[in-house]
């Protein structure tokens, strides 16, 4: 796209005045997500998305976890009927 041609001076202050309001929103919407952003790291917030993150990688292998155990407390009961 081509540079714009203007044919007055009124083309040129109305596309100047709609770029200020471009920018002001882009500022007022970049001032609102820095606010938002500052009030979620609180630490609440950051303990519980910890806490939610190792709910969920725990949720995952807690299968993996069973299997793994299971074989120990077999091997134990038959170690205790032994008597070793």
């Amino acid at each position: 796209m081509g540079p714009k041609k203007y044919s007055s001076y009124a083309e040129i202050e109305r596309d100047l005045e709609i770029l200020k309001l471009e920018k002001d929103i882009n500022y007022q919407k970049l001032v609102l997500s820095f606010q938002k952003t500052k009030e979620s790291i609180t630490p609440q917030n950051i303990a519980g998305g910890i806490i939610s993150s190792y709910r969920d990688y725990l949720s995952k292998s807690y299968p993996k976890i069973i299997q793994g155990i299971i074989p120990l407390i077999i091997n134990w009961f038959i170690n205790k009927k032994r008597g070793s």
